[in-house]
């Protein structure tokens, strides 16, 4: 069955259980790409019109059905011989295995999960649709702590015909007594079975125990269960009224509807214990005695008056005795009726009793020495699978073979042929498939996916074994958007074939707003950008309007790429100033030179041997301070000193000019 493509798109992998009717396989939905859970039919079972119809009935009963505690149906079909339900596919272990592995559970945790199957069971009442098979087994306890109820193979709605037998449909230790004798059934059935469930959950066992399945049928018809408190001490007496009030023999004593029962345990777990009691504080424990070597119930008077007293009604209307001889005879009198009325209800209890055992003595019998139908060894280890077919002095044991599996313990039973629940002759040989436990996973070198788009790296992993799953998309500049970027493991380490790889889609480079820092002093403008996310580059220029360590200008403004460069220029203050060199320039081309680079010029004559009119000094000179002020002053040559002969050879001259020194501050000179 294994690599085969149900409906042309359900592709069937390793078989994960097996049940009475049916073999559960995991499988994959190629449409949308998820693990399922696909049951199909056993081939000795898809040629026979009922059993097709009652599949078909199960898928859909349960796809009709919403609610978080029952497990989804997604689809249903037949491909050429084989029926098949899609389901989805569950991670946890089923109750029953729980309970072997850790025993009893606390009575808060019995609680919450018998809410949950209540809450299931009342969403399939709703719908008119009796399960008529809850039991561990049915029972899948997911890695959350939360339950999802299984396998509605053998329910059917009210007003359904498929089958004509009600009897010992179910598992013999969680049947109701009205299930076992044939009655008709209502939601109240599937209430005893989950008293029992909690029965189980709490104490580690089930109530009755038998030889084989008719024993503990008449068990669950004639006998009342030990206190769960008897089993475990730690069951506190509200929890064990409620699992009682669910496990009554009349199933008018019973919690009327699943819902109403959810309340209580509801209640329960909050604590409030008084709403508990009053619910189930009418639940007393018939007495049993033994008759014939089977222990039945004794049937007692009923307290007609409310007042707790037994056999007391109708009595209020009679006179007080006036003499002692009238009180005696009264006394008398009473003491007959008494007597009368045990002897007729003992006789009654009597012939009720030894009615019901023969009539299923009878309806047992029949097919006993003939027929019996195969016990249900699933999840038995092979010893007590092997034990128990030798016990039955019925059945012999068959070929037992070994395979593994990835749900059922190794050394337990996988399948068996027959299977449970079908009629065989005496001598009937059991063929048992036992565990090897999960599969040994191979080691895989995890491949590398980054950069690659989600179908080229789900592509990668499935060639390796590997499993995916989409992670959170995250920003990265480096890789395209819609590209992995980053991936977990990491690429070339080591897993498990059918471990999971979680990879990370890009979103491309991330934008953000870009601070502006203009005017800030530079450390702070770093810490700002740096802070938001960006790298900074500093550079430094002289600014005639900036303060020295004041940022003048930066590169980008408005958004930007988170991680990229912004570069910022920090004011060192105003520039030195270079002061022109006009030393041997005449005056006027110096003055003109000079105010048109903005100094302001002064001038002073002083005679030297450099012609007249020629630049001999200035100040300031080279360079100066950026804050400085622009003034310049001038040294002019005014010519050589003049002699005596040069005065006596002017004097004239000499007479105009006067000395041989001549200042002058007019810078228009």
């Amino acid at each position: 069955m294994a690599g085969k493509v149900l409906g042309g798109r359900y592709t069937v992998q390793d078989r994960i259980g097996t049940g009475g009717m049916a073999v559960v396989y995991r499988g994959l939905d190629e449409v949308l790409g998820r693990t399922v859970a696909i049951k199909t039919m056993l081939p000795q079972y898809a040629n026979d019109p009922s059993f097709a119809a009652r599949f078909k009935q199960e898928a859909q009963a349960a796809a009709a059905m919403s609610s978080p505690y029952i497990v989804s149906v997604y689809d249903w079909g037949k491909d050429e011989d084989t029926y098949y339900i899609v389901m989805e596919y569950l991670r946890g272990t089923d109750l029953k295995s729980g309970i072997r592995k850790h025993g009893a559970l606390d009575c808060k945790k019995v609680a919450q999960i018998g809410s949950q199957i209540a809450q299931a069971l009342s969403v399939a009442h709703r719908h008119e649709i009796i399960h008529r098979d809850i039991k561990p087994q049915n029972i899948m306890v997911l890695r959350d702590g939360n339950v999802k109820v299984m396998d509605f193979g053998i329910a059917r709605a009210k007003n359904s015909h498929l089958t004509t037998d009600n009897s010992v449909l179910g598992t013999a230790h969680y049947v109701s007594p009205e299930q076992t004798q044939g009655k008709e059934l209502g939601p109240t059935t599937d209430i005893y079975s989950l008293g029992i469930v909690m029965y189980e959950a709490a104490t580690g066992q089930v109530p009755f125990e038998g030889d084989d399945a008719i024993t503990v049928a008449l068990k669950q018809v004639n006998e009342q269960p030990k206190p769960p408190s008897q089993i475990n001490p730690n069951v506190d007496p509200s929890l064990e009224s409620i699992i009682l009030k669910c496990m009554q023999k009349d199933p008018a004593a019973r919690f009327q509807t699943a819902d109403e029962l959810y309340h209580v345990l509801r209640d329960y777990m909050a604590g409030r214990i008084q709403a508990v009691n009053a619910v189930t504080s009418v639940m007393p424990v018939a007495a049993t005695t033994q008759i014939g070597g089977q222990t039945t119930p004794i049937i007692t008077p009923a307290d007609t008056t409310g007042t707790g007293v037994k056999g007391r009604a109708g009595r209020t209307g009679r006179q007080k005795p006036t003499t002692a001889k009238e009180l005696a005879r009264q006394q008398a009198e009473e003491r007959a009726r008494r007597a009368r009325r045990r002897r007729t209800l003992t006789v009654i209890g009597f012939i009720a009793l030894l009615a019901a055992v023969v009539a299923a003595v009878v309806m047992v019998m029949g097919n006993m020495n003939t027929m019996r139908q195969v016990p249900n060894l699933l999840n038995y280890t092979q010893q007590d699978a092997l034990t128990a077919i030798a016990d039955s002095n019925f059945f012999e044991r068959g070929e037992v073979t070994s395979e593994y599996s990835s749900t059922v313990e190794e050394g337990r039973v996988i399948s068996q042929n027959p299977v449970a629940g079908k009629k065989a002759e005496r001598g009937a040989k059991i063929d048992l498939v036992i565990s090897k436990g999960e599969e040994p996973k191979e080691t895989v070198e995890v491949p590398d996916i980054k950069n690659k788009t989600p179908n080229e790296a789900q592509q990668a992993l499935a060639a390796v074994g590997l499993k995916y799953e989409n992670g959170d998309s995250v920003y990265d500049p480096e890789i395209e958007a819609g590209k992995v970027a980053t991936q977990s493991p990491k690429a070339g380490s080591s897993a498990k074939e059918g471990d999971t790889v979680t990879y990370h889609l890009s979103k491309g480079p991330e934008s953000v707003e870009v601070p502006s820092v203009v005017g800030d002093y530079a450390t702070s403008a770093q810490a700002t950008l740096e802070e938001a996310g960006f790298v900074v580059e500093i550079d430094y220029d002289y600014s005639d309007t900036y303060d020295k360590d004041v940022v003048m200008e930066q590169s980008k403004t408005g958004t930007a790429e988170k991680g990229s460069t912004i570069r910022i220029i920090i004011s060192i203050g105003k520039a030195d100033i270079e002061v022109p060199d006009v030393m041997g320039w005449g005056v006027s081309d110096a003055k003109s030179y000079l105010e048109g680079q903005g100094w302001s010029v002064s001038t002073t004559e002083q005679t030297s041997d450099s012609p007249s009119g020629t630049i001999i000094n200035q100040s300031p000179s080279g360079t100066i301070s950026g804050g400085s002020d622009k003034s310049i002053s001038l040294t002019v040559s005014s010519g050589p000193a003049q002699t005596p002969s040069d005065t006596d050879a002017t004097t004239d001259e000499g007479d105009k000019s006067g000395d041989g020194n001549k200042s002058s501050t007019d810078t228009g000179a």
